[in-house]
């Protein structure tokens, strides 16, 4: 494993995850009635805060390009994973609360799981399968899924919408992930024009801008805790799957192996839940009314 790519996931995953927090910490005053609309993200750009988690999400989503562009998906998707890590830090901060030992057994678990799948897996480069209707079945599937569970989230806004939400923003940005490393690999192949001509650069920012207002939508109508794991469990699944499912990446398949490394994604995603539910996430305001008004701070 490269230092390097270790070392850009890693500082992705730092701003990610306080990004999140100062986003979730404004999009929780947001009108309820821009619930999925473009209005959220033009309301939330005259708060200075918002637009502070988004410098910091922007600068972890190019480092994360950067990774991805150097290492297999399968290989950065668990390191990214670990943003929850710093948004409890930023929210422990917050709020005073100790980590106790939900905190400590959750912490432990992200950062084993991650490490037992990448040790036993091994992740590795390959050549990227030319199919495409294994390509294109993989992404309808997980977009399809999306589109799903956006449309289930609209009927439960308050209730269950934030988990769907956060699960669909997962899917989406996990697709997005893959195709910005086919981004990254077109440019390096033929430069910009190469990069231009494909249709995966036009896709990448599609795919973001949906992301970003499922999340904000999931932000602004319940605390982080609601969200935040669903989002960060969804994403690496999504991203390992496009890696080994079409992008060419190898993980070992021998027993052992594959016991180790199902182990490590069911330790990701039990240790996620723990620190999303721990009590020093946000707990935000009850939203029963819409506000009307959104003030800058």
């Amino acid at each position: 494993m490269s230092v390097l790519v270790l070392v850009l996931a890693v500082s992705a995953a730092c701003c990610l995850g306080l990004g999140f927090v100062l986003q979730q910490n404004a999009a929780r005053q947001a009108p309820l009635s821009d619930f999925l609309s473009p209005r959220l993200l033009l309301d939330l750009m005259k708060v200075r805060r918002w637009l502070a988690g988004i410098g910091l999400m922007a600068v972890g989503m190019a480092l994360g390009a950067i990774a991805l562009g150097r290492g297999e998906i399968s290989l950065v998707e668990p390191l990214l994973a670990t943003n929850l890590l710093f948004a409890l830090a930023l929210s422990r901060k917050q709020t005073g609360q100790p980590l106790g030992r939900q905190g400590w057994s959750g912490l432990l678990l992200l950062a084993g799981g991650v490490t037992a799948f990448i040790v036993a897996g091994e992740p590795r480069g390959g050549t990227a399968l030319t199919d495409p209707f294994r390509h294109w079945l993989i992404i309808g599937s997980m977009l399809g899924l999306a589109l799903l569970l956006t449309t289930y989230a609209k009927r439960s806004r308050l209730t269950s919408g934030p988990v769907l939400l956060g699960v669909a923003a997962g899917l989406v940005y996990g697709v997005q992930d893959a195709l910005t490393r086919v981004s990254g690999q077109r440019f390096a192949e033929g430069g910009l024009p190469a990069l231009l001509t494909g249709w995966q650069p036009y896709a990448v920012l599609v795919l973001g801008v949906t992301g970003l207002i499922l999340v904000q939508s999931a932000f602004e109508t319940a605390p982080l805790r609601m969200s935040l794991p669903a989002l960060t469990a969804a994403q690496p699944l999504a991203g390992i799957l496009c890696g080994v499912g079409f992008l060419g990446d190898r993980l070992r398949t021998d027993t052992g192996a594959l016991a180790w490394e199902a182990a490590g994604l069911a330790g990701i995603v039990v240790g996620i839940v723990l620190l999303g539910m721990h009590p020093a996430m946000p707990r935000g305001v009850p939203r029963q009314e819409p506000v009307r008004d959104l003030q800058p701070s």
